[in-house]
């Protein structure tokens, strides 16, 4: 006997029983409790069911509590279906085929609600009609993309803490969840000690756990709160094809000008007044596209004065030229007109000193300068001269309505680090680059980091925008223009462009041409040097001036100048200017 339960206690060592798990409460009860909770989860797709059962009720308490109320009732669904049809009240929709379908169900559930008040429920056609409303017009409901995918979310709602675990995530939680027309946004409450660089740090872990395609995941922080962030889903592409440009936004320069539209489908909304812009991006982009809708707009203001840089033979600002006062093709012309802008700009600011006003407000009759220069890289390549009118006006013009607009195919460090100009750039338009430090190159330091990922762009004229009030990574597209619209605008507003003001013609007039170094001498750089700086104006010809007069590097020109000074035939104005 005792060999016998010694072999039964190994045996059962080795071969474990199942256990019985016998719940507390009666069967009765956690049976109900299970079904309740199957009823609750699959509650989305027995909403039809669910309201035919309480119309049933309601038609039998009405009939036998007040049966005279079925005008009442009839009145109030007319009611509720103009609502939903025509204002998508009170489920706020907005697609035309939501709004009908909304309409359709109140009408019927109206109807037949009013008719059971008055004969009741049980009576016959009442009962066929209500089984045949709940199968015909479930059908919609129950192949609708958005009700199934509010389903997807919140399966993913449920799984979320197991899916934050296996990215790296764990401790964070989604408080809320929204399904949109292009996919689903949520907000996240991060655990302590994550921000939301931890979670664009994971963004491809997380397409990864979701089963998205790749770049559909979104992640914006929060303002309020720096352990809560936005994760938004993208399913399906709203900038997967052109948006028409809609014509000119802005009549002033003071109105902000739209370029195209958010993935929400909000307006991007950009203000230019008094600030610098600079668009960048790779080759076919998009970039002409965004020039094109900025100078749309500016051509419409009749408070802005266009002049334009395009050193690719005028391929790409020409078609607007009737709206350009001035236009420069060639190294030497961009030079002279940026020299123009920054006598413009002395004089202005000279003039604001004198009346004690801090700004220039742009009218009219005294309009704003806007210079755009296509192709930055290829003016600061040909004209040294050129690039440091440039970024004297960078510094200096914002006050003074003298602004510009630069556009580079090119965000190399050569083109875009160094200087004034850059930093100076309030608005900045991102376009597809090619690496991923070209992010950092337009836009600035650290915003690769802080997910402006421009590098993963698939599509020309979507962009990030970094402006006042655009402060998120939040990928738009821009509007298409093409040459038939561009056409029709320079046509419509070429006669109604302003004029510059009586001081800014004067001060152009009074502004010395730029130097034309004689043939003879052009073997002779020293006698070319010689003779700018003899004929240089009382205010002295910049470093950049006397390289393209001479054709030499800078660190010749500058040995020579220093030579000249201690030999007393060349003398520094002011700090960079020269003269004989």
């Amino acid at each position: 006997m005792r060999a016998y339960g010694r072999r039964h206690r190994r045996w059962s060592r080795r071969n474990p029983q199942p256990l019985l798990l016998v719940p507390d409460e009666p069967l009765l009860i956690a049976g109900l409790a299970a079904i309740g909770r199957a009823l609750f989860r699959y509650r989305s797709g027995l909403a039809p069911i669910t309201s035919g059962l309480v119309l049933e009720v309601a038609g039998l308490l009405l009939h036998h509590k007040q049966p005279g109320a079925w005008p009442m009732v009839a009145v109030l669904a007319t009611l509720a279906a103009l609502a939903a049809g025509l204002r998508g009240w009170p489920w706020g929709l907005i697609r035309l085929e939501e709004r009908a379908y909304a309409a359709s169900v109140t009408v019927v559930a109206g109807g037949w609600l009013a008719a059971a008040t008055a004969i009741g429920p049980g009576r016959g056609p009442l009962p066929t009609a209500l089984l045949s409303a709940v199968v015909v017009l479930g059908v919609p409901w129950w192949a609708h993309r958005r009700r199934r995918a509010r389903v997807r979310v919140d399966r993913v709602v449920r799984a979320w803490p197991d899916l934050a675990e296996a990215i790296g995530l764990d401790g964070s939680r989604v408080m809320s969840a929204v399904v949109d027309t292009w996919g689903w946004r949520a907000r996240m409450k991060l655990r302590p000690g994550h921000s939301v660089a931890d979670v664009i740090a994971r963004v491809p872990a997380i397409e990864s756990a979701l089963g998205t395609r790749p770049g559909a995941v979104r992640v914006e922080q929060d303002p309020a709160h720096a352990g809560r962030c936005t994760m938004r889903v993208v399913a399906i592409d709203p900038h997967a094809g052109a948006i028409p440009w809609p014509g000119p936004s802005a009549r002033s320069l003071a109105d902000p000008i739209e370029l195209g539209v958010f993935e929400d489908a909000t307006t991007v909304r950009v203000p230019l007044l008094r600030r610098h812009v600079l668009i960048g991006g790779t080759t076919d982009s998009g970039k002409s596209g965004v020039l094109n809708v900025v100078l749309g707009n500016l051509a419409a203001c009749s408070d802005v004065v266009l002049w334009g840089i395009d050193l690719k033979g005028g391929m790409e600002l020409r078609p607007w030229s009737s709206c350009l006062a001035r236009l420069a093709t060639t190294s030497a012309e961009a030079t002279q007109l940026l020299a123009d802008a920054v006598a413009i700009l002395d004089a202005r600011a000279h003039a604001s000193g004198r009346d004690n006003t801090r700004v220039w407000e742009p009218t009219p009759t005294a309009p704003a300068l806007v210079i755009v220069i296509d192709e930055y890289a290829e003016l600061a390549d040909t004209a040294p001269a050129a690039v440091g009118h440039a970024e004297s006006i960078a510094r200096r013009g914002r006050a003074v309505a003298v602004d510009l607009l630069t556009a580079t195919q090119r965000p190399t460090q050569k083109a875009m680090g160094g200087g004034a100009l850059r930093s100076q750039m309030s608005v900045r338009v991102c376009l597809r680059v090619r690496e991923r430090r070209d992010v950092d190159l337009i836009l600035d330091k650290g915003m690769l980091a802080a997910g402006w990922h421009a590098h993963t762009l698939d599509g020309p004229g979507k962009f990030y925008v970094l402006a006042d009030g655009h402060n998120q990574p939040r990928r738009a597209r821009g509007y298409l223009v093409t040459d038939e619209h561009v056409r029709e605008t320079a046509a419509r507003y070429a006669d109604q462009r302003p004029d510059l003001d009586p001081l800014s013609r004067a001060a152009i007039e009074h502004q010395p041409r730029a130097l034309e170094p004689p043939t003879t001498i052009a073997d002779d750089p020293e006698q070319a040097l010689l003779t700018a700086l003899a004929h240089a104006p009382d205010d002295g010809l910049t470093v950049p001036e006397l390289i393209d007069a001479t054709g030499m590097r800078r660190t010749w020109v500058y040995d020579r100048l220093q030579a000249l000074a201690a030999a007393g035939d060349a003398r520094q104005v002011t700090r960079g200017r020269w003269r004989a």
